[in-house]
């Protein structure tokens, strides 16, 4: 009955015309998404009414109807596009790209707010700080002399401090009872005084020393600067490693040659001042005994002497003799090197020393007493100013019994 509908439908005039709309079978206007070109306005007007355009079998009025519905919804589509604000209100907003904001106009108080956070920070600083000035120092319990028992807390004590017989006899024992080597190194850890007056210090500095006994067979290797043939060989023989005049400055600067202990004459000193900066504290001066006229004295003293320096601006690590070694050796050395270590600093002021430790290769630590290490200097002129003090005070005693 559907088919038979469609057959007898009278056909509309408009109908007809190529590209154009019409009126369907329902009374309802239709017109295409895309307007079609000759070869689709030909067939489209020389295809009959009853059949479908999809190729459906079904009969005129499904084929008729599916083909006027896509239609209809394209034209509302069409119609609805300009106006698509309306037809969805937020789509617009969701997809439109944000325009770009300074952070001025974004927050106009934020450098203000962070210039106020900044200042309150520095009042907290400065009340913390004024609060730890005025607050009292706790007050520490006082450390007590000697312990009573075997076992003990350490830091409930005081350190204590051994004279200095006693201390070599106490590594001696030590090393008996560890059954450590008996030959090992005897160490001392000199910790310094380095000011002067006012922000004035001493500078750091290194020296060598000739001990009363050695304890080691190794040979420092000496550099001697002359350009006298005769001197040449008095050095060679005295047992100078290098002897040379100015050719040598090249190979030192390349590190082709290099030395313990460098030694020159006052004639050739002018022509080393290339190897100032790189000698530095070996470059030859009369206050390291190493510029002078009498070569074989310096070459000697140099071969055997002990060097040491001082490390982390106030601290000397030195080794001063070997365990097996009778006490009075290992005494004997080492207050020859802290008279030595003494002669940096004038005698006006305190002390250079101020601890001393001495240890072995194996043992701890054990702290010295001072007395009778350092030398005499600072009693001998108290002893001046008192018999000074006693001679003004006899004086008038003398005119009185005079009158």
């Amino acid at each position: 009955m559907v088919a038979s509908l469609g057959a007898a439908e009278p056909a509309h005039p408009r109908n007809d015309r190529p590209g154009r709309g019409g009126l369907g079978g329902d009374g309802a206007r239709w017109h295409t998404a895309k307007e079609p070109g000759p070869a689709g306005r030909r067939n489209a007007s020389s295809r009959p009414r009853g059949t479908s355009s999809a190729g459906n079998g079904s009969g005129g009025a499904p084929g008729r109807l599916g083909k006027m519905a896509a239609p209809s919804a394209c034209c509302l589509w069409r119609a609805l596009a300009p106006r698509c604000g309306w037809v969805l209100p937020g789509l617009q907003q969701r997809f439109a790209v944000p325009a770009a904001v300074s952070p001025a106009t974004a927050r106009p108080y934020a450098a203000a707010a962070k210039a106020a956070k900044k200042d309150a920070k520095r009042s907290r600083q400065e009340k913390a700080k004024e609060a730890a000035k005025e607050k009292p120092l706790p007050r520490r319990r006082p450390l007590m002399s000697k312990p009573v028992d075997d076992v003990y807390l350490t830091w409930l004590y005081r350190r204590p401090s051994y004279g200095l017989e006693q201390a070599v006899g106490m590594l001696k024992r030590f090393q008996e009872l560890d059954f450590t080597h008996p030959k090992q190194f005897v160490y001392i850890n000199v910790f310094l005084d380095m000011a002067l007056q006012k922000k004035k210090k001493v500078d750091p500095f290194s020296s060598g020393v000739a001990l009363p006994h050695r304890f080691t067979d190794e040979v420092n290797k000496v550099l001697v600067f002359t350009e006298n043939e005769q001197e040449a060989e008095v050095a060679r023989e005295h047992g100078a490693a290098i002897v040379g005049g100015v050719e040598l400055i090249k190979w030192i600067l390349e590190d082709e040659i290099q030395a313990d202990f460098y030694v020159a004459v006052p004639a050739i000193i002018p022509k080393l001042i290339p190897l100032r900066n790189k000698l530095r504290k070996k470059y030859p001066s009369t206050k390291r005994n190493s510029l002078g006229s009498d070569i074989p004295r310096m070459v000697q003293f140099f071969r055997e002497c002990h060097e040491y320096s001082v490390e982390d601006e106030s601290i000397i690590k030195t080794r001063i003799a070997r365990l097996d070694m009778p006490t009075e050796h290992i005494i004997a050395n080492l207050k020859t090197i802290i008279q030595d270590i003494c002669t940096f600093k004038p005698s006006n002021f305190d002390p250079i020393v101020q601890r001393l430790v001495i240890r072995s290769s194996t043992s701890e630590g054990l702290l010295l007493n001072l007395d009778g290490i350092l030398p005499q200097v600072e009693k001998a002129e108290e002893k001046e100013e008192e018999d000074a003090a006693d001679e003004d005070q006899q004086k008038p005693v003398q005119e009185s019994v005079s009158t």
